[in-house]
Protein backbone atom coordinates (compact mmCIF):
# COMPACT_ATOMS: atom_id res chain seq x y z
CA UNK A 1 0.00 0.00 0.00
CA UNK A 2 1.31 3.31 -0.83
CA UNK A 3 1.69 5.27 2.20
CA UNK A 4 1.27 8.82 2.11
CA UNK A 5 -1.18 9.66 4.95
CA UNK A 6 -0.07 12.27 7.15
CA UNK A 7 2.94 13.01 5.48
CA UNK A 8 4.66 16.63 4.37
CA UNK A 9 4.98 17.60 1.25
CA UNK A 10 6.37 20.33 -1.03
CA UNK A 11 5.44 20.87 -4.44
CA UNK A 12 6.75 23.19 -6.19
CA UNK A 13 5.12 25.48 -9.48
CA UNK A 14 1.84 23.93 -8.09
CA UNK A 15 -0.08 26.58 -8.87
CA UNK A 16 -0.79 25.79 -12.44
CA UNK A 17 -0.83 22.79 -14.44
CA UNK A 18 1.29 19.80 -13.23
CA UNK A 19 1.99 21.22 -9.96
CA UNK A 20 -1.62 21.89 -8.99
CA UNK A 21 -2.83 18.19 -9.94
CA UNK A 22 0.21 17.05 -8.05
CA UNK A 23 -0.71 18.58 -5.13
CA UNK A 24 -4.40 18.20 -5.11
CA UNK A 25 -3.97 14.26 -4.95
CA UNK A 26 -1.36 14.55 -2.46
CA UNK A 27 -3.63 16.04 -0.43
CA UNK A 28 -6.46 13.84 -1.55
CA UNK A 29 -4.25 10.93 -0.14
CA UNK A 30 -3.61 12.61 3.20
CA UNK A 31 -0.16 14.65 2.72
CA UNK A 32 -0.17 17.49 4.12
CA UNK A 33 0.76 19.85 1.52
CA UNK A 34 2.80 23.10 0.37
CA UNK A 35 1.85 24.60 -2.13
CA UNK A 36 5.07 26.42 -3.50
CA UNK A 37 4.15 29.24 -6.61
CA UNK A 38 5.13 32.87 -7.36
CA UNK A 39 2.36 33.10 -10.02
CA UNK A 40 4.47 34.35 -12.62
CA UNK A 41 3.67 34.11 -16.62
CA UNK A 42 5.18 31.40 -18.98
CA UNK A 43 8.76 33.34 -19.30
CA UNK A 44 9.06 33.80 -15.75
CA UNK A 45 8.19 37.47 -15.38
CA UNK A 46 5.23 39.22 -13.25
CA UNK A 47 4.20 37.60 -9.93
CA UNK A 48 0.99 36.46 -8.58
CA UNK A 49 -0.48 35.12 -5.34
CA UNK A 50 -3.84 33.94 -6.31
CA UNK A 51 -2.89 30.27 -7.98
CA UNK A 52 -1.36 29.31 -4.83
CA UNK A 53 -3.59 30.63 -2.60
CA UNK A 54 -6.44 29.15 -4.83
CA UNK A 55 -4.85 25.63 -4.53
CA UNK A 56 -4.95 25.36 -0.86
CA UNK A 57 -8.18 27.03 -0.99
CA UNK A 58 -9.75 23.71 -3.04
CA UNK A 59 -7.66 21.89 -0.55
CA UNK A 60 -9.35 22.98 2.12
CA UNK A 61 -12.76 22.73 0.66
CA UNK A 62 -12.22 19.27 0.21
CA UNK A 63 -10.77 18.69 3.99
CA UNK A 64 -7.24 18.44 3.14
CA UNK A 65 -4.81 20.18 4.93
CA UNK A 66 -2.19 22.43 2.85
CA UNK A 67 -0.53 26.42 2.71
CA UNK A 68 1.16 28.49 0.59
CA UNK A 69 4.60 29.82 0.04
CA UNK A 70 5.86 32.33 -2.36
CA UNK A 71 9.54 31.74 -1.98
CA UNK A 72 11.62 31.55 -4.90
CA UNK A 73 13.05 28.22 -5.76
CA UNK A 74 15.76 29.20 -8.07
CA UNK A 75 17.17 31.49 -5.04
CA UNK A 76 19.78 29.95 -3.15
CA UNK A 77 17.97 31.97 0.23
CA UNK A 78 14.11 31.62 -1.05
CA UNK A 79 14.92 27.55 -1.37
CA UNK A 80 16.20 27.22 2.15
CA UNK A 81 13.21 29.63 3.30
CA UNK A 82 10.59 27.00 2.04
CA UNK A 83 12.09 24.15 3.69
CA UNK A 84 12.21 26.01 6.90
CA UNK A 85 8.49 27.26 6.83
CA UNK A 86 7.03 23.63 5.74
CA UNK A 87 9.38 22.30 8.54
CA UNK A 88 8.13 25.38 11.17
CA UNK A 89 4.49 24.57 9.81
CA UNK A 90 4.01 20.44 9.69
CA UNK A 91 7.18 19.71 12.32
CA UNK A 92 8.64 18.01 10.00
CA UNK A 93 9.32 17.16 5.63
CA UNK A 94 8.89 14.00 3.99
CA UNK A 95 8.86 14.81 0.39
CA UNK A 96 9.54 17.45 -2.06
CA UNK A 97 8.71 17.28 -5.81
CA UNK A 98 10.57 19.66 -7.80
CA UNK A 99 7.78 20.50 -10.69
CA UNK A 100 8.49 24.73 -11.47
CA UNK A 101 9.67 25.89 -14.30
CA UNK A 102 9.14 28.38 -16.71
CA UNK A 103 10.01 28.49 -21.06
CA UNK A 104 11.77 30.90 -23.54
CA UNK A 105 12.15 29.17 -26.95
CA UNK A 106 14.08 30.73 -29.32
CA UNK A 107 16.47 29.18 -32.05
CA UNK A 108 20.22 29.28 -30.92
CA UNK A 109 21.06 31.93 -33.18
CA UNK A 110 18.56 34.29 -31.72
CA UNK A 111 18.53 33.27 -27.87
CA UNK A 112 19.47 36.28 -26.01
CA UNK A 113 21.63 35.51 -22.60
CA UNK A 114 19.48 36.41 -20.40
CA UNK A 115 16.87 33.81 -21.88
CA UNK A 116 19.10 30.80 -21.34
CA UNK A 117 20.35 32.02 -18.04
CA UNK A 118 17.21 32.09 -16.45
CA UNK A 119 15.68 29.09 -18.21
CA UNK A 120 18.31 27.14 -16.59
CA UNK A 121 18.09 29.13 -13.83
CA UNK A 122 14.59 27.88 -12.80
CA UNK A 123 14.52 24.26 -13.67
CA UNK A 124 18.07 23.18 -13.18
CA UNK A 125 19.05 25.55 -10.35
CA UNK A 126 15.53 25.41 -9.18
CA UNK A 127 15.85 21.91 -8.68
CA UNK A 128 19.24 21.67 -7.11
CA UNK A 129 18.67 24.70 -4.25
CA UNK A 130 15.41 22.83 -2.99
CA UNK A 131 16.88 19.48 -2.85
CA UNK A 132 20.02 20.90 -1.41
CA UNK A 133 17.94 22.47 1.63
CA UNK A 134 16.09 19.15 1.89
CA UNK A 135 19.26 17.16 2.08
CA UNK A 136 20.56 19.23 4.77
CA UNK A 137 17.44 19.19 6.99
CA UNK A 138 16.86 15.32 6.22
CA UNK A 139 21.12 14.32 6.91
CA UNK A 140 20.72 16.28 10.46
CA UNK A 141 17.77 14.01 11.26
CA UNK A 142 19.41 10.78 10.03
CA UNK A 143 22.13 11.78 12.50
CA UNK A 144 19.84 12.62 15.26
CA UNK A 145 18.50 9.34 15.16
CA UNK A 146 15.30 10.01 13.43
CA UNK A 147 15.49 7.45 10.18
CA UNK A 148 12.58 7.81 8.20
CA UNK A 149 11.84 7.07 4.36
CA UNK A 150 12.17 10.49 2.63
CA UNK A 151 11.28 10.86 -1.41
CA UNK A 152 12.33 13.24 -3.75
CA UNK A 153 10.23 13.65 -7.02
CA UNK A 154 12.17 15.66 -10.42
CA UNK A 155 10.24 16.62 -13.29
CA UNK A 156 12.15 16.45 -16.92
CA UNK A 157 10.47 16.76 -20.26
CA UNK A 158 10.15 14.88 -23.74
CA UNK A 159 12.16 17.64 -24.66
CA UNK A 160 15.14 17.22 -22.55
CA UNK A 161 14.95 13.51 -24.02
CA UNK A 162 14.76 14.05 -27.47
CA UNK A 163 16.18 17.36 -28.40
CA UNK A 164 13.03 19.39 -29.69
CA UNK A 165 14.63 22.38 -31.44
CA UNK A 166 14.35 25.78 -30.49
CA UNK A 167 14.68 25.01 -26.67
CA UNK A 168 18.32 25.02 -26.64
CA UNK A 169 17.96 26.36 -23.02
CA UNK A 170 14.72 24.30 -21.72
CA UNK A 171 16.12 21.24 -23.68
CA UNK A 172 19.54 20.77 -21.71
CA UNK A 173 18.10 22.32 -18.35
CA UNK A 174 16.01 18.80 -18.58
CA UNK A 175 18.15 16.33 -19.28
CA UNK A 176 20.30 17.95 -16.52
CA UNK A 177 17.83 17.24 -14.39
CA UNK A 178 17.52 13.23 -15.02
CA UNK A 179 21.00 12.99 -14.15
CA UNK A 180 20.70 15.36 -11.19
CA UNK A 181 18.30 13.03 -10.12
CA UNK A 182 20.31 9.77 -10.88
CA UNK A 183 23.30 11.81 -8.32
CA UNK A 184 20.77 12.59 -5.54
CA UNK A 185 19.58 8.98 -5.53
CA UNK A 186 23.47 7.46 -5.03
CA UNK A 187 24.53 10.50 -2.63
CA UNK A 188 21.22 10.83 -0.33
CA UNK A 189 20.24 6.64 -0.06
CA UNK A 190 22.83 6.46 3.42
CA UNK A 191 19.94 9.33 4.53
CA UNK A 192 17.09 7.29 3.63
CA UNK A 193 16.16 9.06 0.85
CA UNK A 194 15.01 7.83 -2.46
CA UNK A 195 15.09 10.21 -5.72
CA UNK A 196 13.25 9.58 -8.94
CA UNK A 197 12.45 11.51 -11.88
CA UNK A 198 9.24 11.99 -14.11
CA UNK A 199 8.77 13.23 -17.90
CA UNK A 200 5.61 13.87 -18.19
CA UNK A 201 3.41 14.48 -21.38
CA UNK A 202 0.54 16.74 -20.75
CA UNK A 203 -1.40 19.65 -21.67
CA UNK A 204 0.14 22.47 -19.91
CA UNK A 205 1.10 26.09 -19.99
CA UNK A 206 4.19 25.77 -21.43
CA UNK A 207 3.55 22.47 -23.67
CA UNK A 208 0.60 24.28 -25.01
CA UNK A 209 3.25 27.37 -25.89
CA UNK A 210 5.63 25.10 -27.42
CA UNK A 211 5.25 25.03 -31.44
CA UNK A 212 3.41 21.94 -33.13
CA UNK A 213 1.73 20.95 -29.44
CA UNK A 214 -1.44 22.77 -28.77
CA UNK A 215 -2.86 20.98 -32.10
CA UNK A 216 -2.45 17.60 -30.65
CA UNK A 217 -3.11 17.87 -26.97
CA UNK A 218 -6.83 19.56 -27.70
CA UNK A 219 -9.49 17.66 -25.15
CA UNK A 220 -11.37 15.24 -26.90
CA UNK A 221 -15.30 15.66 -26.87
CA UNK A 222 -15.72 12.95 -25.53
CA UNK A 223 -14.18 10.02 -24.13
CA UNK A 224 -10.42 9.87 -22.12
CA UNK A 225 -8.59 13.13 -22.07
CA UNK A 226 -4.87 11.07 -22.45
CA UNK A 227 -3.08 14.83 -22.05
CA UNK A 228 -5.43 16.05 -19.22
CA UNK A 229 -2.15 16.72 -16.19
CA UNK A 230 -3.88 14.70 -13.74
CA UNK A 231 -3.41 11.44 -15.35
CA UNK A 232 0.59 12.30 -14.34
CA UNK A 233 -0.44 12.62 -10.62
CA UNK A 234 -1.22 8.75 -9.54
CA UNK A 235 2.39 8.36 -10.75
CA UNK A 236 4.52 10.70 -8.72
CA UNK A 237 1.84 10.04 -5.56
CA UNK A 238 3.46 6.51 -5.71
CA UNK A 239 6.97 7.87 -5.94
CA UNK A 240 6.11 9.83 -3.09
CA UNK A 241 5.52 7.16 -1.23
CA UNK A 242 7.00 5.98 2.05
CA UNK A 243 7.19 2.33 0.54
CA UNK A 244 8.59 3.59 -2.65
CA UNK A 245 10.85 0.77 -3.98
CA UNK A 246 12.47 2.80 -6.50
CA UNK A 247 15.89 4.75 -6.34
CA UNK A 248 17.66 6.70 -9.32
CA UNK A 249 15.07 5.81 -12.44
CA UNK A 250 13.01 7.89 -14.48
CA UNK A 251 9.27 7.42 -15.47
CA UNK A 252 7.90 8.49 -18.74
CA UNK A 253 3.71 8.79 -18.04
CA UNK A 254 1.05 10.07 -20.75
CA UNK A 255 -2.32 9.25 -20.54
CA UNK A 256 -2.47 5.72 -19.10
CA UNK A 257 0.69 5.07 -20.43
CA UNK A 258 3.96 4.78 -17.89
CA UNK A 259 7.47 3.40 -19.46
CA UNK A 260 10.84 3.08 -17.85
CA UNK A 261 13.75 4.96 -19.26
CA UNK A 262 16.86 3.82 -19.97
CA UNK A 263 19.79 5.59 -19.08
CA UNK A 264 22.67 6.67 -21.20
CA UNK A 265 24.56 3.14 -22.97
CA UNK A 266 26.64 1.91 -24.58
CA UNK A 267 25.19 0.39 -28.10
CA UNK A 268 26.29 -2.08 -30.72
CA UNK A 269 29.80 -3.23 -31.15
CA UNK A 270 33.05 -1.20 -30.77
CA UNK A 271 35.63 -0.39 -33.33
CA UNK A 272 38.80 -1.39 -31.94
CA UNK A 273 42.80 -0.61 -32.72
CA UNK A 274 46.21 -1.95 -30.42
CA UNK A 275 47.69 1.14 -30.76
CA UNK A 276 46.28 4.89 -31.28
CA UNK A 277 44.21 5.93 -33.95
CA UNK A 278 46.21 7.48 -36.69
CA UNK A 279 43.63 9.84 -38.30
CA UNK A 280 43.26 7.83 -42.23
CA UNK A 281 42.72 4.50 -40.23
CA UNK A 282 40.00 5.93 -37.91
CA UNK A 283 38.63 7.47 -40.79
CA UNK A 284 38.13 4.01 -42.51
CA UNK A 285 36.77 2.18 -39.51
CA UNK A 286 34.10 4.74 -38.64
CA UNK A 287 32.21 3.92 -41.48
CA UNK A 288 31.18 0.72 -39.57
CA UNK A 289 29.15 3.18 -37.68
CA UNK A 290 27.17 4.63 -40.52
CA UNK A 291 26.37 1.32 -41.47
CA UNK A 292 24.39 0.62 -38.56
Amino acid sequence: MVELEGRVAIVTGAGRGLGREHARYLASKGARVVVNDLGVANDGTGGDRSPADDVVAEIRDTGGTAMSNFDDVSSWDGSKAMITAAIEAYGDLDVLVNNAGILRDSTIVRMTEDDFDEVVRVHLKGHFAPTKWAAVHWREQHKAGIVKARNLVHTSSTSGIYSNPGQANYGPAKSGIVTFSQIAAKELTRYGVVSNCVVPGARTRLTLASPGLPEIMQPPSDGFDQWDPANTSPLVAYLCGATCPFNGETFYVQGGTVRRLQSWTLVGDSIEHPVRWQLDQLEEAMQAFQQR
